[in-house]
């Protein structure tokens, strides 16, 4: 298969060998002020563009992918605001979109086993819950894509919660998710539910890199030869 990397920093890098050790092909890759190779015929032969970015870059450059009839897989987190743009291209215009806010296997499992505690933890309102997450100094966007995703799946299944606050609450409703800046640290969530009798905690620790890497890039495989809006629930079927 034929790759083209968007972004081109450690994520990008680590995303490259993967997918050669999988036997794919780099065909492109683009880094801050590349823009031109957008139009390149090598960013055009490509089956499916990878893209790790930034908030502020990511919309465009999913613009400018699909402009070229590039499928993309995307795995920057921060714009989905403008979410409804992307799926309209995909509906409307025969577009292919693969979104993840975390390509993690071990993270996604982690979502199931959020979701299932939550409707568990909906019939105990002794047990207030709140979340924590921790990552790298250059991570642009707090909270993170996985820590929304873990409060959603917690709102949609816990009735005494309405919405979630960074850093700190309002009323009892609110769920609070406390977004720490720290050294190199990959990715660190934890869900916890506190009574007045005890604590409960759920953590995904990632170790590096390459559990997301290596998502992505099966992400790209299972995405080549298909249309839509796709994400890890297609390709995984929890």
């Amino acid at each position: 298969m034929k790759i083209a990397l968007i972004g081109y920093g450690k994520m990008g890098k680590e995303i490259e060998k993967i997918a050669r050790e999988r036997g794919h092909e780099i065909v492109c890759t683009i880094d801050m002020n590349e823009e031109t190779k957008f139009d390149s015929p090598e960013f055009r032969s490509a089956d499916v563009a990878i893209e790790f970015t930034s908030p502020e870059s990511a919309l465009n450059n999913y613009r400018k992918a699909f402009a070229a009839d590039v499928p993309v897989v995307s795995g920057t987190t921060g714009w989905l605001e403008n979410l409804d743009e992307i799926k309209q291209a995909c509906e409307k215009d025969g577009k292919t979109f693969f979104y993840a806010s975390n390509f993690s296997l071990g993270v996604n499992i982690f979502f199931a086993l959020n979701k299932y505690l939550a409707q568990i933890m909906n019939q105990f309102p002794d047990y207030d819950v709140r979340m924590e997450e921790t990552h790298h100094i250059h991570k642009l966007d707090a909270p993170s894509g996985t820590a929304i995703t873990l409060a959603e799946d917690i709102l949609a299944n816990i009735g005494r919660k309405e919405k979630w606050s960074l850093n700190e609450t309002e009323s009892a409703n609110e769920l609070e998710i406390k977004a720490f800046r720290e050294g190199e640290v990959p990715g660190l969530h934890t869900v916890i539910y506190e009574s007045e009798a005890d604590i409960i905690r759920i953590t995904h620790d990632a170790k590096s890199r390459k559990g997301f890497a290596l998502g992505a890039v099966l992400a790209a495989e299972f995405t080549k030869g298909k249309k839509g809006f796709l994400g890890m629930n297609d390709m995984l079927k929890f």
